[in-house]
Order: structure tokens, then sequence, then C-alpha cells
């Protein structure tokens, strides 16, 4: 079955830096999109990034356009966030997200990101 397991997640002071990892199963991961989505306390869904099945397209919520950087090793199943200059307003839980037919048909468990001093 299809599994996403998000890790990296934790504690950061704001101007610092975090890289999420997911790892995928149960499915052809490069052949599809895969997108990361959080979820801030008390607010509703974000969509922060998007990687086409290749790698060689992403896409940025403006939010979070220059500090954060999508990729993906198709190699090793695996996807990744690399964010830089975290504010306490990144605050939030980050779920990675397939994409199938323009909706997300699996979801991570999420994994905690706390940008505070």
């Amino acid at each position: 079955q299809v599994q996403l397991v998000e890790s990296g997640g934790g504690l950061v002071q704001p101007g610092g830096s975090l890289r999420l990892s997911c790892a995928a199963s149960g499915f052809t991961f490069s052949t599809y999109w895969m997108n990361w989505v959080r979820q801030a306390p008390g607010k509703g869904l974000e969509w922060v990034s998007a990687i086409n099945s290749g790698g060689g397209s992403t896409y940025y919520a403006d939010s979070v356009k220059g500090r954060f950087t999508i990729s993906r090793d198709n190699a090793k199943n695996t996807l990744y966030l690399q964010m830089n200059s975290l504010k306490p307003e990144d605050t939030a839980v980050y779920y990675c997200a397939k994409e199938s037919l323009a909706t997300y048909d699996y979801w991570g468990q999420g994994t905690q990101v706390t940008v505070s001093s």
C-alpha cells in the first residue's frame, strides 16, 4: 500500500534552516508529481510547493519563494524540502502529498516544524 513518511521537523530559531524528507513506498514514485502542504496552528491547509515527476519543474507559494527548495531523488523514492531563513510564521505541521489527477490522493502523517527563539 502507499506510504508517505515525513521526517526532519523540529524546533529551530528564526533565520535557521531545516531539511524535511518524505520517504515514499507502495507506488511508482518517479511517475507522480509530489507536493508539500502545511497547516499552521488554528489555520487551514496551505499549499507550499510542488515538483513534477522528473524533478525538472518546481513551484512555490509566494510566502516561501526564495527561501524553500523542493527536490526529489527518484532512485531513493524520497522527496525533500530544504527550508532556509525560517520565520515564526513558518511554524506548522508539514505534510507531503502524492498528486494524481489534480488531487492529493495520499498524505503522510506530517512532521512538526516550530520556529521560535
